[in-house]
């Protein structure tokens, strides 16, 4: 029989250990303040489980299945039990094979499809689901443990060995409630966040504290930890597509992505979307319209200055689509006040202030009613939509031929929504975009520009930091983590696998998504990164997904029809936000002149404190201040405030957990 459609969310927090023996206090005690410390993922019930020396909890945040689904859950012999923190999209579908096989189910829930599915496949059960998740699962007869991270790394999941025990949770505030845990900055994790904007997994700012990478599994036993993937992005295998024409392709991708679509729209709540007023959202937004004709809502944010704000352009597409439309305006000043709730919801240091405004969106569609949205993230990185991909065909291009003074004008049509690059010389530019033709070898020469202009910042490392450091070279870790094969694959594609791989999982979904949304109980769905449209994609060739200059053209020619020609054929406008400028002047925050003043700085050690407070100055005088000196205040200030937040003081939710 057909399961009615209702099933468990699982969009919360879960927390846990193996291998705890003589713990104080008790276990209990340490596993309820580990859920009590993720309370503002799931507000809605708590549940623990015990078993000798380990120990499952669950923060729930309640959209389906409301009236059970009570977690940690049990197997039906109760050998086996999962603690699961978001979605199987297509738990339906897999339940209805297993009955097929035989099993017999005493819920609709997706939670009791894991279950089954790890009796029947054991580790591999993974590979079958298509979802965004993190969970874990302790087999009392094998006496193992066994830990899952979604493929695209949606979900989050931390873990620390600690006094002769594995630890883990959803977030690491959760971990610094275990008695003897304390927070420590890992210099190489701040040095790596000052060049590509993230620390790289499995490393993070807590020193002895790692995330668990993107589709991966751990598995703990007989005392041992072993951390193994399950699946890997890759290109080049375009000779799979069988010759379609550029139609058919958009045409499956267009089904694939609809698909993608309709099995995230499963809850038994309503599901809003998030309208931008960009290709990607708005995209959602017309296939969800399309699939649930009735009354639509649609949320977004604002800004005063005309450099970020794209609200015509979300008016325009809500109207289009009969939705019912709601924004949230956020000021320069509202950047700077919500600021030190953001760093202690990203709970790392960030460069750009872009998540803040995003933390006040979901705080809007939580106002609302509204637990469930979905959003256009992924579709850059999965259709090379970044103007980064544009400038490292440019910068190639002018490789070829280095004496050529007409190929680098090409760079006066890069990022014509940066006002500070609009009114630069062509040197200028040239310099700024190094389009060098002994770097076109590199493996990371589409995003050298990038991170040697953010790398510029580390000039306000302490000499302690700097001594630590030595002379690591964190594009050398990079390099050396890359695929076996990433040599083979097309430039674009290298570019996008940098984007996929690295900064979609290490900040974008991660600070600008799961921590700001869950802070205010919300969770993000996010079609272009099911792993199916992931998977055919990376079999597009590269001249239909980057036709000459044309940013995602497959996708545009597969979805044109569903959206008004000024929004369809709209070039990218990335989201950004105001970023020193939200701290200084008529902004000042007395919260970051004080997190920035010499004691402060000369105290937590990590920066040069007369540097920091030149930077202040000329931050606060300027006129316009340029790139370098926009990541370099927002990174120390976030730095400060992470110091403040995790190390000087407990965080917020672990005070009031406790």
């Amino acid at each position: 029989m057909k399961p009615s459609g209702r099933k468990v969310n699982q969009m919360c927090g879960i927390a846990g250990f193996y291998g705890v023996r003589d713990a104080s206090p008790e276990p209990k005690v340490v596993l309820e303040r580990m859920a009590g410390a993720l309370n503002h993922r799931g507000p809605d019930e708590h549940g623990i489980y015990l078993d000798g020396g380990t120990g499952l909890g669950h923060a729930r945040l309640s959209i389906i299945d409301i009236s059970s689904g009570q977690q940690p859950m049990l197997s039906a012999d109760g050998n086996v039990c999962v603690t699961f923190n978001g979605e199987i999209f297509n738990y339906i579908e897999l339940r209805e094979a297993m009955i097929q096989r035989g099993h017999h189910f005493r819920t609709d829930s997706d939670t009791e499809v894991l279950l089954k599915a790890y009796e029947e496949k054991g580790i591999d059960c993974v590979s079958d689901f298509n979802g965004d998740f993190a969970f874990a699962i302790w087999d009392k007869r094998k006496k193992r443990l066994m830990m899952a991270r979604d493929r695209m790394g949606v979900r989050p999941l931390y873990y620390t060995q600690h006094a002769g025990g594995l630890y883990f949770a959803s977030e690491v505030k959760a971990l610094l409630t275990v008695p003897g845990m304390r927070a420590e900055l890992d210099p190489f994790a701040l040095d790596q966040i000052f060049t590509f904007w993230f620390p790289l997994c499995p490393r993070t700012p807590f020193k002895g504290v790692f995330e668990l990478p993107p589709a991966h599994v751990l598995i703990a036993e007989n005392g041992n930890v072993t951390v193994r993937p399950y699946w890997q992005l890759s290109f080049g295998d375009t000779d799979t597509l069988g010759g379609r024409s550029e139609r058919e392709i958009a045409d499956e991708l267009r089904v694939l992505l609809t698909d993608a679509t309709r099995i995230r729209l499963r809850s038994d709540v309503p599901v809003g979307a998030y309208l931008s007023g960009g290709l990607d959202s708005s995209i959602v937004a017309a296939i969800t319209k399309q699939i649930k004709p009735d009354r639509l809502r649609t949320f977004s944010v604002t800004f005063e200055s005309e450099e970020f704000d794209e609200s015509a352009f979300q008016r325009q597409m809500a109207d289009a689509l009969g939705t019912e439309h709601t924004s949230v305006h956020c000021s320069t000043a509202d950047i700077g006040r919500m600021f030190p709730d953001v760093i202690e919801a990203t709970e790392r240091p960030i460069l750009r202030t872009a998540p803040a405004p995003l933390f006040r969106l979901s705080g809007l569609v939580r106002e609302q009613g509204y637990k469930v949205v979905l959003t256009g993230e992924g579709a850059d990185e999965v259709f090379a939509g970044y103007d980064i991909m544009k400038e490292a065909k440019i910068r190639r291009f002018c490789a070829d031929q280095p004496g050529s003074t007409r190929r680098p004008l090409l760079l006066q049509k890069l990022y014509p929504y940066l006002p500070g690059l609009k009114g630069q010389s062509q040197k200028y530019l040239e310099a700024f975009f190094r389009a060098r033709s002994d770097e076109v070898g590199d493996p990371l020469f589409s995003h050298l520009p990038r991170f040697r202009n953010t790398a510029g910042a580390k000039v306000f490392f302490s000499s302690d930091v700097a001594r630590q450091l030595g002379d690591y070279d964190a594009l050398d870790e990079l390099r050396s983590n890359l695929p076996t094969e990433f040599g083979r694959w097309h430039p674009l594609e290298q570019s996008q696998y940098l984007e996929t791989a690295y900064l979609l999982p290490g900040y974008i979904l991660s600070s600008q998504g799961d921590r700001v949304a869950m802070a205010n109980a919300v969770e993000g769905r996010f079609p272009f990164l099911d792993h199916r449209v992931v998977e055919f994609a990376a079999r597009i060739p590269p001249r239909l997904k980057m036709k000459v200059l044309r940013e995602k053209h497959i996708l545009r020619e597969a979805m044109a029809d569903l959206l008004p020609p000024l929004i369809g054929n709209r070039p990218k406008q990335p989201y950004r936000a105001p970023d020193a400028l939200s701290f200084v002047g008529a902004n000042e925050a007395a919260f970051a002149k004080a997190s920035l003043s010499s004691s402060s700085i000369g105290n937590a050690g990590y920066f040069n404190p007369r540097a920091v407070e030149k930077l202040w100055q000329k931050c606060s005088t300027a006129s316009n201040v340029g790139f370098r000196d926009n990541v370099a205040f927002v990174g120390v200030l976030s730095t400060q405030l992470w110091h403040k937040s995790f190390v000087t003081q407990t965080p917020r939710q672990n005070r009031n957990a406790a």
